[in-house]
């Protein structure tokens, strides 16, 4: 590396530093290593994946929450998180490594004192003089202490183990957040999803509870990309995200699947309500008219999207009940949009 180079990198460290911690600061983000160098590969602009995905939060004023960094870092630095998984996992061996030596510790501690109990009283079924009368009173308080001692530093060391296991924990909890939320709309992702259908099939086979799958799609997507960016792009499938969020209920649960399809599971719920439900998510979803821009507003028209219903059947796998729906998501787009198809509909 000549000195040009090194002078250059050196100037767009500085001036990448000058801009990413006064924003960091704006956003109460704290500056740690790993915050820090997301905001350092945004504000050098190669990483467009990442670029894109905080100008989609910034965008939609979403809180970089810790949740949020933590995904971001992951995401789009380590690229998914096996390492961050790996770490936890070493750090869980750790505690139970130091756990296990403590009570190893304790138990030699308590097995010793009892051997010593058993030489005193072999002692004093000999008729000891004073004097070693007092040596083994001496030697008993002296074991005593001991084991007073032990027990003390045991209550701490676990005391502080529980302290670091309750840590754990709750980065084990922000861990799988991360791990099941679309960083984009923080709905649940099609990881989670997979998990919840699992859970719905095992539930219905127990129970026979009804259950029914919407998969909803945006109509004319690729168009918003192609003639406005793709952060205009991002902003609809936000737009619909929320909308879909803020309409279920209860157990309902909506998920991102990828790119702009979202799936909606409805436990207790038949065909037919599943089928009034997507229209109302479809009209509601229709009736406003998107803008961009805050003092210039540019409109963006009438965002739709169809919907295919599916209901869950005896011989259902995961696959096979969502592709039932899927197939009747394709039925509504051929049907010409904006409209939702049952399974069992032709037309």
């Amino acid at each position: 590396m000549d000195m040009a180079q090194h002078l250059s990198e050196t100037e767009l460290s500085a001036r990448i530093l000058r801009h990413a911690v006064p924003k960091m600061s704006e956003l109460n983000i704290p500056v740690t290593p790993n915050n820090y160098s997301v905001w350092y590969e945004y504000y050098l602009g190669i990483n467009l994946d990442l670029k894109r995905a905080i100008d989609g939060l910034l965008a939609n004023e979403v809180s970089f929450t810790a949740t949020v960094c933590e995904g971001l870092f992951t995401t789009y630095i380590q690229q998914h998180s096996p390492e961050v998984v790996e770490n936890v996992q070493i750090e869980t061996q750790l505690l139970i490594n130091q756990l296990l030596a403590k009570i190893a510790g304790m138990s030699h501690g308590n097995v010793k004192f009892s051997s010593s109990l058993k030489a005193f009283d072999k002692a004093l079924k000999t008729n000891p003089s004073s004097e070693v009368l007092q040596q083994l009173v001496d030697d008993i308080t002296t074991e005593l202490d001991g084991i007073i001692d032990a027990n003390i530093a045991m209550d701490q060391s676990l005391n502080t183990i529980n302290q670091e296991v309750s840590a754990l924990k709750s980065e084990m909890s922000e861990l799988r957040s991360v791990v099941m939320t679309d960083q984009l709309t923080s709905l649940n992702n099609r990881r989670a999803f997979d998990e919840e259908v699992i859970s719905h099939i095992d539930t219905f086979n127990q129970k026979e509870f009804e259950s029914s799958l919407l998969v909803v799609d945006i109509d004319h997507f690729k168009k918003f990309n192609d003639v406005h960016g793709h952060l205009i792009g991002d902003k609809v499938l936000t737009y619909v995200a929320q909308a879909l969020k803020q309409s279920v209920k209860g157990d309902d649960f909506v998920a991102r699947y990828g790119g702009e399809e979202f799936v909606i599971l409805l436990p207790n719920t038949g065909i037919d309500e599943a089928k009034i439900v997507a229209n109302n998510l479809r009209q509601k979803i229709a009736k406003r008219n998107l803008t961009i821009g805050k003092e210039k507003k540019l409109p963006l028209g009438n965002i739709t999207v169809s919907v295919g219903c599916a209901s869950l059947k005896n011989e259902d796998s995961k696959d096979s009940y969502f592709i039932r729906a899927d197939e009747a998501l394709y039925r509504a787009k051929s049907a010409g949009r904006n409209c939702v198809m049952v399974e069992s509909e032709s037309n």
